[in-house]
C-alpha cells in the first residue's frame, strides 16, 4: 500500500510540475518522500485512527490524508485520473529519459502529442523535436540516446529499491511456525547493483528435498511457507506453486522465486543458490577434483552426505575457505582459494565511522545540518562532512564564497551545541570545463572536506573528460573525487574517461577516491574499486545524503567495496576523526 501511494503521489507532483503548479508539485512530492521512508502501513494507521492517524504523519496534510482514504477505499484517485484525462501522457515512462522532466513532457504533449515513448521515438526520428524551442538538434539526439539507454536497461530494479522489499518478506516468513532459517540468494546476496528476479531461500525443520516423500507432519511447515507467500497482498500472479517451490510476479512488476530446503541441507542450497553460475561452476569442479559430489542438497562421497548445514562447512568440506557472497562472481577467488593464497577480508557492514558526502537545506537538502548530524549521531557515526553544492550549480541553490563562510560559521557554533558528533565543514565543489573549480582557494583552504564532482558537459570526449578531472584532482586543496564516472544506473551512462589514469592521479597527488552508496549512482563500480585496490589507492565510502533517511545507503555503499574487494584499510572514513583528518591533504 505504501509503495502504491508513494508512486501516486509521484505522478500527481510530476503533472502538477507539468502544468507549472509548483506549490502542488513540491507539497507532493515532500509527501511522496514522508511515505516512501514510512515504517508503519498506511492502511495499518488508517484502520486505527482514519484520516487523524494518516493527518499526524509529518509532511502529510489534511488533504493528502484524504487522497490515501481515497485510495484505501476506492484503489483509485479521483485527482489524478482527471490530469491523466487532462494531460493522456506516461509520465513515468517518459521522464525515464534522461534529460527529460515533465515541463518538457508537458511542451512535447502540447506541441507534438507526445504520450508514451513509442511516440517520442517516432518524433525523435523523424527529426520534429529538434525543431522545438528549447530543444534543436542535440537534444533531439540525447533523448534517442537515451531510449536506446532504457532498452538495454529495463527489467531490473536497483539493489536499494530491492533489497527493502525482501527484506520485509523474510521478516514475516522467519515468524512462520517450523522456519529454522530465511535469506535472501541469488544476485541480490551477492549485492549486484541491479536485480533481476528476486530469489528467496527458507529451510524448515521437517521438509525434505523435492521429490521425497513427505509424511503428514512434515509436509505442514514447508506448505505453510508456500502457502503464506502465494497469498502475499502484494502478489498479482502465481506463476508456479509446488511441494517446495513457488514463482510468482508481483506488482512492482517483478518477480519473485521461493525455494523451501530441509534444515539439513541449508548451507548447500544457499551456496548453490547464491551463485554466481560461473563461481558455481568452478566449485563443482574442486569437489570433483577431491572425488566429491556437490550439489544443493549437499557434499556427498559416494552416497555418503558429509556435509551441508551451513555455507562453511560445504566448502571446507572440498578444500576451500568459506567465501563471502559478494566475491562469488568468478573473477579469480575461486584460483586464489585453490593456490590457498589470501583472498581480501573485506571491509565489514557496519565498520564506516564517518559520512563525507551530506547535503542540508543551505542548498538542495531537505533536512537542516542540525537534523542531518543528529540523524547521523543515532545512527553511530562519529563525523559527517557538510559538502552542499556550489555556485555553478544554479538549480540547486548552490553557495558562492561568502554563503560557504556563513555556513561555516554555523557549523561552529553546532559543534559546540551538539555533542557525540563532529560536524566537518566541506563542499560539494563543481569541476569546470577546464578543470578548475568554481571556488576561490582561498576559501577552499579554509574547509576541512572538499569533494570536487563533474555536474555538466558530460559528452565530452574521453581524452578532454579525464584532463579536466586530473587537473582538479592537483589543486592542493581537493581531498575527494565523488561519484567519479557520473553515471545515474538505468539513467544515464557513465562519461567517458580513462580510469587507470584517474586512478594513478589520485595515487599521486593523494586524492581519495568516492564509493557513492546513493542506490541509483553505486560510483565507483565495482571493477574500477577491484582496479584501485590493486593499484593501491584510497577510498571514501559517502551516502550522498539529501534527507536524514539516506544515511541508510552507506550500506550499499560497503557492498559495492565488497565487491571490488577492498578492505577496511583502503576506506578512509573507516577511520577515528582525529587519524582521518591527517589523511587528507
Amino acid at each position: 500500500m505504501n509503495e502504491e501511494i508513494t508512486k501516486i503521489f509521484r505522478e500527481l507532483s510530476a503533472f502538477y510540475e507539468m502544468k507549472n503548479d509548483r506549490f502542488r508539485a513540491r507539497a507532493y512530492d515532500r509527501g511522496a518522500d514522508v511515505l516512501d521512508n514510512l515504517t508503519q502501513g498506511l492502511d495499518d494507521i488508517y484502520k486505527k485512527d482514519g484520516t487523524k492517524g494518516l493527518d499526524k504523519l509529518s509532511g502529510i496534510g489534511r488533504g493528502m490524508a484524504e487522497k490515501i482514504e481515497e485510495y484505501i477505499k476506492t484503489k483509485h484517485i479521483k485527482e489524478l485520473e482527471s490530469l491523466k484525462k487532462e494531460m493522456p501522457v506516461d509520465m513515468e515512462e517518459l521522464t525515464a529519459v534522461e534529460g527529460l522532466g515533465p515541463k518538457s513532457v508537458g511542451v512535447l504533449f502540447k506541441k507534438l502529442g507526445i504520450k508514451d515513448l513509442k511516440g517520442l521515438e517516432r518524433a525523435s526520428r523523424a527529426g520534429k523535436i529538434r525543431k522545438l524551442e528549447g530543444f534543436g538538434k542535440i537534444s533531439e539526439q540525447n533523448i534517442l540516446e537515451g531510449i536506446e539507454f532504457l532498452k538495454r536497461n529495463t527489467g531490473r530494479m536497483t539493489l536499494g529499491a530491492a533489497l527493502p522489499k525482501v527484506r520485509k518478506i523474510l521478516e514475516e516468513l522467519k515468524e512462520l511456525t517450523g522456519v529454522s532459517n530465511v535469506s535472501e540468494a541469488g544476485s541480490l546476496r551477492r549485492r549486484k547493483e541491479t536485480i533481476g528476479d528476486m530469489d528467496i531461500l527458507v529451510s524448515v525443520h521437517d521438509a525434505r528435498p523435492e521429490g521425497a516423500r513427505l509424511a503428514p507432519t512434515e509436509v505442514g511447515a514447508a506448505k505453510k511457507v508456500i502457502d503464506y507467500f502465494v497469498g502475499l497482498p502484494e502478489v498479482i500472479k502465481v506463476w508456479g506453486k509446488g511441494p517446495t517451490k513457488a514463482s510468482v510476479r508481483v506488482k512492482a512488476n517483478y518477480d519473485m522465486d521461493l525455494r523451501v530446503v530441509p534444515e539439513e541441507s541449508w548451507g548447500a542450497a544457499l551456496q548453490y543458490f547464491t551463485g554466481s553460475k560461473a563461481h558455481n561452476v568452478k566449485v563443482r569442479q574442486v569437489a570433483i577434483s577431491h572425488g566429491l559430489k556437490l550439489n544443493e542438497y549437499g557434499v556427498f562421497r559416494g552416497k555418503k552426505k558429509i556435509a551441508g548445514k551451513t555455507e562453511k562447512e560445504v566448502y571446507e568440506a572440498i578444500g576451500l575457505p568459506y567465501l563471502e557472497p559478494e566475491l562469488r562472481e568468478d573473477t579469480g577467488e575461486v584460483e586464489l582459494m585453490k593456490k590457498n593464497k589470501s583472498l581480501p577480508k573485506v571491509i565489514e557492514y557496519g565498520s564506516l565511522r564517518g559520512d563525507l558526502q551530506v547535503q542540508t537545506d543551505w542548498t538542495d537538502g531537505k533536512h537542516s545540518i542540525e537534523k542531518m548530524a543528529m540523524e547521523a549521531r543515532r545512527l553511530g557515526l562519529e563525523y559527517i562532512a557538510i559538502t552542499d553544492h556550489t555556485k555553478s550549480l544554479a538549480m540547486t541553490g548552490g553557495s558562492d564564497e561568502k554563503k560557504l563562510l556563513r555556513q561555516m560559521k554555523e557549523i561552529d557554533r553546532l559543534n559546540k551545541k551538539i555533542k557525540g558528533i563532529t560536524i566537518l565543514k566541506g563542499a560539494e565543489v563543481n569541476i569546470l570545463k577546464d578543470g578548475s573549480l568554481d571556488i576561490e582557494d582561498d576559501v577552499l583552504a579554509k574547509l576541512d572536506v572538499v569533494g570536487v564532482s563533474v555536474h555538466s558537459l558530460f559528452k565530452m570526449s574521453k581524452r578532454d573528460m579525464t584532463e579536466r578531472i586530473l587537473r582538479a584532482m592537483r589543486n592542493p586543496n581537493v581531498d575527494i573525487l565523488f561519484h567519479p564516472t557520473g553515471r545515474v544506473i538505468q539513467k544515464r551512462e557513465a562519461y567517458e574517461v580513462d580510469m587507470e589514469r584517474i586512478i594513478r592521479e589520485a595515487i599521486k597527488t593523494g586524492t581519495i577516491l568516492e564509493i557513492n552508496a546513493f542506490p541509483v549512482r553505486l560510483d565507483l563500480k565495482d571493477e574500477h574499486i577491484r582496479m584501485a585496490v590493486d593499484l593501491g589507492a584510497r577510498f571514501s565510502i559517502d551516502s550522498d545524503a539529501h534527507n536524514y533517511e539516506h544515511f541508510k545507503y552507506l550500506e550499499f555503499g560497503v557492498a559495492q567495496a565488497r565487491r571490488g574487494w577492498a578492505e577496511e584499510k583502503d576506506v578512509i572514513n573507516t577511520l577515528p576523526l582525529r587519524q582521518f583528518l591527517r589523511e587528507l591533504k
